[in-house]
């Protein structure tokens, strides 16, 4: 028996020598489906309030997406409001001068400082006298005299403080009051836009994909909240060795199919990159070497309607 098994040797040899040096057969290049991502998240940071979209609900530009309560905002609001408001009387009274009633009140304080000075005057014009005539000691002259000075600089003032009123307010102290009334009124619309911040809106079309929080929970500034796909955004990303580029050059057409479904479709091929080592390859063709570089070829489909429906990260084959 043992004899008879050694015949055979010889021909299986040959048999597993020239199975090994037969040509194989070619794979088909595999790629996958993909689909532009976007992300929505709060400019503020609050809480959530309230969720008006579902995953897999298709939005649009200025859907609302979400509530958020943010209270900071609300006392923002409530000072400019009121900073406001001050700063627009300020600037009116400026503009429109003293009231009647502050007149009459400004005269009133003129006259009695008027009938101060003159009482001043005539004490001061007989201490001269007296003083002169060595009826007045010097001690008493120097008072009586002091008294007339102030009596004359609160007259002084009160005169010129008439004579500004009647003329009206100064143009630099009714810019001043404009320009703070100006600032009060940009603070305040930096507050509203603070508060339009409550609402989270889609500022593009998108699928959703995920809600990362639940209602109740805090969102953070930056942290995506809803994240999904543009729609008709669909394109193919294949990874191809350094000796298979030479089939494919930018702006040529490929004919591809889908492995789920059996779809088949055209499209142009939009960029060529080199990936780097560690890169993520898409899909593992065969027969490629560890020292060739590895490229990636992005394709757009010619009739992105026709492809819309196909699986994110589903396959996809080159067609020779």
């Amino acid at each position: 028996m043992k004899i008879n098994s050694m015949k055979y040797i010889p021909f299986i040899v040959l048999t597993v020598l020239f199975s090994c040096n037969s040509p194989q057969p070619n794979r088909a290049i595999e790629g996958k489906v993909k689909k532009e991502v976007i992300s929505f998240s709060a400019k503020l940071p609050g809480r959530i309030i309230e969720i008006y979209v579902n995953e897999g609900d298709l939005v649009s530009i200025g859907d609302t997406l979400a509530l958020l309560d943010i209270p900071e905002v609300d006392a923002k609001i409530q000072q400019a409001q009121g900073a406001q408001y001050s700063a627009q009387m300020q600037a009116e009274m400026a503009r429109t001068g003293a009231t009647q009633n502050q007149l009459r009140q400004l005269r009133a304080k003129q006259s009695g400082l008027m009938e101060q000075f003159e009482f001043a005057r005539k004490s001061y014009e007989r201490a001269q006298l007296m003083f002169k005539d060595s009826l007045m000691s010097p001690q008493n002259f120097d008072e009586i005299f002091a008294k007339y000075k102030g009596a004359k600089a609160q007259l002084d003032a009160v005169n010129a403080e008439m004579d500004e009123v009647l003329k009206g307010t100064r143009h630099e102290q009714i810019g001043m009051a404009e320009g703070q009334a100006q600032q009060a009124q940009g603070a305040l619309k930096e507050a509203m836009t603070a508060y339009a911040e409550r609402y989270i809106i889609a500022t593009n079309d998108m699928q959703i994909e995920t809600i990362t929080l639940k209602k109740g929970e805090l969102a953070t500034p930056g942290y995506a909240l809803f994240n999904g796909y543009i729609p008709n955004s669909t394109y193919f990303r294949f990874t191809i060795p350094e000796s298979e580029m030479l089939n494919f050059q930018r702006g040529s057409e490929i004919q591809m199919k889908s492995t789920f479904g059996g779809l088949e479709f055209q499209g142009k091929i939009v960029t060529l990159k080199q990936l780097t080592k560690y890169a993520d390859i898409t899909t593992a063709f065969p027969d490629y070497k560890p020292e060739e570089s590895i490229y990636e070829i992005k394709v757009v489909p010619s009739n992105p309607e026709a492809v819309e429906n196909l699986l994110v990260n589903s396959s996809v084959q080159i067609i020779e």
